[in-house]
């Protein structure tokens, strides 16, 4: 089987460094653009006259609203609209990007939203689209075709060697140097596609309906940000008329079943018990409010350290507007409680940066330091505290640090720093982990600085410091010593 898809892997691996090109390098023309007003048939020609296969809806400040393309143009012209307007048939609200934008992050969108076009903006401006042709054909690659073989597994066991495989396509991507912050976005986006795929084909065992639910991702899932080892941390959200329980009863099979089925596709089950099939995450929308609302009001930082985990949830399948609802509903809420803010301010700076005064690293008795421990967790847990303080949606460490800029909470130097430390020390961790013969919990986050070459340690140190000036505004901020 490896033999087979041997020129698959290879090819990704190109690819993926390909996709590494910001945006703005692939852009070739000015965006070709109409008035909402105008018609169908005066886009169309417009069009074919620019040789373009989209154009650009924009308003009457030139801002972007919609866009019309030659797919749309076929079904506009079998229902005869052609001199209807354009602003009633496009497509409102599409994804656009910035400029500086990896282009890798425009082919997972196109493949998660299953669009062919992408707006690229510099600052408000719109500069260009980038099509799926731009960004080579999805089905020539790689990613494609492993999120298509994904799509169509139609049993667990078939699911179980396809998430082998992915985990054999992270190490070839990490033996070629493939960026921490383009390597865990894939992963997580193809472990995405394989839960959503069990949840599929569990729930299709069940024979429950009316119920509107939503499965949520925890942690390093809801953040995008996995690596080698991962467990499971997931939740179940859903809506209840009458009484919660009796529709709890009718979900708990199904989420054991998920959870059973992600522990046989080597997804472990989570030894905190951090999942749907606990009676505890399996709740109602407004069960799941005076959960969030009980942490919001608890003074215990143990009890907020356990919880922190939930905090970065997102919707993985069902109806998403759910958790969309109750996030929206949190973030008008921990922006407005500063004991809460300050309680997990103390709790991100429990674990030091292990810096020693006369050396390099202050490592522990076996001679390692733990990087996850002390060197992930502080970047997630103030990335979280910035988001939750400010309203920020985003879910991701680097995500919100950079929306953290644009709100005015953190300046674009330091933010772009501290993200830069982030994902060289996940860098780090990465390859440790693709270097294990025998990866366990153990051993998955322990490394041997002396091991390091030189560049990478005093690179590594200096990652350390930025952590420690992190930490220090946040001490600074929450009046924490």
């Amino acid at each position: 089987m490896e033999g087979t898809n041997a020129p698959i892997e290879g090819r990704l691996a190109a690819e993926q460094k390909a996709l590494a090109f910001a945006l703005r390098a692939l852009l070739r023309r000015a965006p070709v653009v109409c008035g909402e007003t105008d018609t169908v048939r005066t886009a169309a020609a417009r069009m074919r006259a620019e040789g373009v296969g989209s154009i650009v809806v924009v308003d009457d400040r030139q801002r972007p609203v919609g866009i019309f393309t030659e797919r749309d143009l076929i079904h506009v012209a079998l229902d005869g609209a052609l001199d209807g307007p354009v602003g009633a048939v496009m497509t409102r609200d599409p994804l656009t990007l910035a400029a500086d934008t990896p282009a890798y992050e425009a082919a997972l969108a196109m493949i998660e939203l299953r669009i062919r076009h992408v707006l690229v903006t510099e600052g408000h401006a719109l500069v260009g689209v980038v099509s799926e042709r731009d960004l080579f054909s999805l089905q020539r690659l790689g990613l494609g075709e492993v999120t298509m073989e994904i799509r169509l597994a139609r049993e667990i066991e078939t699911l179980a060697q396809l998430a082998a495989r992915v985990r054999r396509l992270t190490r070839l991507l990490v033996d070629q140097g493939v960026a921490a912050e383009q390597l865990t976005l894939y992963v997580s986006l193809l472990n995405d596609r394989i839960c959503q795929r069990i949840v599929e084909i569990v729930r299709k065992r069940h024979a429950w309906d009316r119920i509107a639910w939503c499965w949520l991702a925890f942690g390093s899932e809801g953040r995008l940000e996995q690596t080698f080892a991962t467990d499971q941390d997931n939740g179940l959200l859903f809506e209840a008329a009458a009484d919660a329980r009796e529709v709890r009863a009718q979900l708990l099979p199904f989420a054991r079943a998920v959870n059973e089925a992600l522990d046989a596709c080597g997804y472990p089950l989570c030894k905190g018990n951090v999942m749907a099939s606990n009676p505890d995450l399996c709740l109602s929308s407004a069960e799941w409010q005076a959960k969030l609302e009980g942490w919001l009001a608890n003074s215990d930082p143990k009890a907020l350290l356990d919880a922190a985990i939930c905090f970065d949830f997102r919707a993985l399948a069902g109806d998403a507007r759910l958790a969309e609802t109750l996030r929206e509903w949190f973030l008008a809420r921990t922006r407005l409680r500063p004991n809460f803010l300050r309680l997990m301010a103390e709790n991100a700076l429990q674990p030091r940066p292990p810096l020693a005064k006369w050396r390099d690293f202050v490592t522990e008795a076996d001679g390692t330091i733990n990087l996850k421990l002390y060197g992930v967790r502080p970047f997630v847990d103030c990335a979280r505290i910035v988001a939750l303080a400010h309203g920020l949606p985003p879910t991701g460490t680097a995500a919100r640090f950079r929306a953290a800029v644009g709100a005015g909470a953190l300046p674009r130097r330091d933010a772009e720093a501290t993200v830069a430390a982030f994902f060289f020390i996940q860098q780090v961790r990465l390859r440790h982990q693709a270097a294990l013969d025998n990866l366990t919990e153990e051993n998955a986050n322990r490394i041997d600085p002396n091991r390091l070459n030189e560049l990478d340690r005093r690179t590594l140190k200096e990652a350390f410091r930025l952590e420690r000036d992190m930490q220090s505004r946040l001490a600074l901020d929450y009046q924490l010593r």
